[in-house]
């Protein structure tokens, strides 16, 4: 149920983090025990917002977090110090000491970041943890897999590091499960070299996040799994299901009317005058545009609910505003009405998947792309 925050705003999402919880709940019912569970949190909790979601996640028994930098961690380590934080993107050299002050763990692909590592970690005569990336196929950070033997001599050689997880990352799961499964075999060999040269008791082994688990493998040797998109209630691809789960729209995305006027038959909208209206027609202009989150490939595709109504935009979205024509609704709105752009308004609903097919975008995208400007009001109550 949409209500308005307790504070004068123009537009806001709200969170519903006790939905998040029960999304948990039925992500790790779908997995087998041994599994962990890896929490992605990167980019603000993909738009969700960082404090609130983690401290939720923490509350509900996720096992570990990953986050895309050293910034981002370390804000994260100021919610909770007892959950291992995985640092998913590469370590800058100005950022080695907050690995250390904040008992942070590195995600390793090169010498070179083997080397400066270990070193540090001498200097402070300490062991750091740290998870190497195997790349399989996707062209990004890791090892490339036929050149890991060089990698896994130098890791050898460092006695101030420890193997505490191994991953790689799918390119094209599940849009193409031939190359998945190949991703996924190059891992499995790559792991059984290095198992013959360290031992991996107790380490980590993930290659699974929310766009892969419809694949996931139950008898594979992973013994977790990143998860992100799904974990806030979105499939990342139209009718991708893992394991039957259906999980709840965490997050729902609502502006204001803030003007409704009439237009005679003929005229154009919006800059560029993209759009022309065949007849008179009743507008009502939005309080929110791109510099709020809505894509601008909106411009003349995209609908919004008003009244429980669909209704097409019209013209090209601004930085602050937003047109859609409102003729036929069964009453004219009023200045303040709610309008919804992700979410439901009586049995209509608008969900993050066909957001982002109007914004030529992906989930991923279009939550981190919610401004800051755009006000969080969050549910915390179980039901």
């Amino acid at each position: 149920m949409t209500s308005f925050p307790q504070f004068p705003t123009r537009c806001w999402v709200q969170i519903d983090l006790a939905a998040l919880e029960r999304n948990l709940y039925k992500i790790r019912a779908a997995l087998p025990d041994h599994i962990r569970y890896l929490a992605v949190v990167k980019a603000d909790a993909y738009g969700h917002g960082l404090a609130q979601t983690a401290t939720r996640l923490m509350q509900c028994g996720a096992d570990m977090f990953a986050v895309a930098n050293v910034g981002e961690a370390t804000r994260l380590r100021e919610i909770g110090s007892g959950w291992p934080i995985l640092i998913l993107s590469p370590v800058l050299p100005e950022e080695d000491d907050l690995i250390f002050t904040h008992n942070l763990i590195p995600t390793l692909s090169t010498l070179r970041e083997v080397e400066r590592l270990n070193q540090k970690a001498e200097e402070r005569n300490t062991t750091l943890k740290i998870h190497l990336k195997i790349d399989t196929g996707m062209g990004r950070l890791g090892v490339w897999h036929e050149d890991a033997q060089e990698l896994f001599d130098a890791l050898k050689m460092a006695k101030h590091l420890k193997i505490d997880g191994v991953f790689t990352h799918f390119s094209c799961a599940p849009t193409d499960l031939e190359f998945t499964d190949l991703q996924r075999n190059r891992f499995i060999n790559t792991l059984k070299i290095l198992e013959n040269q360290f031992d991996l008791s107790g380490c980590l082994i993930h290659a699974d996040n929310s766009a892969s688990l419809a694949s996931f493998n139950r008898s594979s040797p992973f013994n977790a799994v990143r998860v992100g998109l799904l974990q806030f209630g979105a499939a990342p691809y139209p009718d991708t299901l893992f394991a039957q789960v259906t999980t709840e729209a965490v997050l729902s995305f609502h502006g204001k009317v803030a003007l409704v006027k009439q237009l005679p038959k003929g005229s154009t909208i919006s800059y560029g005058r993209l759009t022309t209206v065949t007849r008179p027609t009743t507008t009502a202009v939005l309080t929110a545009g791109y510099a709020d989150g809505i894509p601008m490939p909106f411009t003349q595709r995209a609908e919004v609910l008003v009244s429980g109504k669909r209704c097409k935009v019209l013209g090209r979205v601004t930085m602050d505003q937003l047109i859609i024509d409102v003729t036929d609704l069964p009453e004219e709105p009023k200045e303040g009405d709610i309008a919804t752009f992700i979410g439901s308004q009586e049995d209509e609903y608008i969900s993050i998947s066909e957001f982002s097919n109007w914004g030529n975008s992906i989930p991923w995208e279009c939550f981190s792309s919610i401004s800051q400007r755009v006000t969080r009001v969050y549910k915390t109550f179980r039901e």
